[in-house]
């Protein structure tokens, strides 16, 4: 044993040198410290995530997607939606003021495209808009943008419900979405109320 240590010596110094001695051996063990995640830390770390995916909808392009088939109804409506708002939705009674086709998007693009238009939509307070998916059958992976955009809308603050298509408007291949008005719209709507 003493002739190991020796040697252990004899090479340590020959690499560093004579005046560097080796930290003696000792019988202690260290324990490092358990980390422990905190309520605290885990909201900090929930909020981040929540953050980082409202700023950049780079996030999850097909991993966490459920696919639907070609034919399956989209719908979707947050809780607090009236139902004969929803009902008008689905009957494709409002005005559709902008639209959105995906023909020929890659996901990538498609996603991209899609984030861009509800923005758009934002800022100019359309209320009802129509995304015209396909149904992507015949495709290797069938209704591919469409189970995309059934995912990608449910993350968007602004989307407050949305449905598939009436057959005039684009059918199994397209998708009504109602979006939330802006407050300067909530201000005209609440003085025309306080005027009757």
């Amino acid at each position: 044993m003493e002739d190991t240590d020796q040697m252990e010596a004899n090479s340590f110094s020959d690499l560093l040198g004579p005046d560097v001695v080796p930290i003696k051996k000792s019988d202690s063990l260290r324990h490092s410290k358990k980390r422990t995640i905190t309520p605290g830390k885990l909201i900090r770390r929930e909020s981040a995530v929540a953050t980082k995916r409202a700023s950049n909808p780079s996030f999850d392009l097909e991993s966490a997607i459920t696919f639907v088939e070609p034919n399956d109804y989209l719908d979707f409506k947050k809780p607090g939606i009236q139902h004969g708002v929803y009902k008008n939705l689905r009957q494709g009674k409002y005005e559709i003021q902008s639209r959105l086709d995906l023909h020929r998007h890659t996901v990538e693009q498609a996603r991209n495209a899609l984030w861009q238009f509800l923005r758009d939509c934002e800022v100019h307070n359309v209320r009802c808009a129509l995304v015209t998916h396909g149904k992507g059958e015949g495709r290797l992976q069938p209704a591919k943008l469409k189970s995309c955009v059934n995912h990608w809308l449910r993350q968007f603050n602004s989307v407050l419900a949305f449905h598939t298509a009436q057959r005039r408007d684009g059918g199994m291949g397209a998708t009504y979405v109602l979006l939330k008005k802006s407050e300067t719209e909530k201000l005209k709507t609440a003085e025309k109320l306080s005027k009757k």
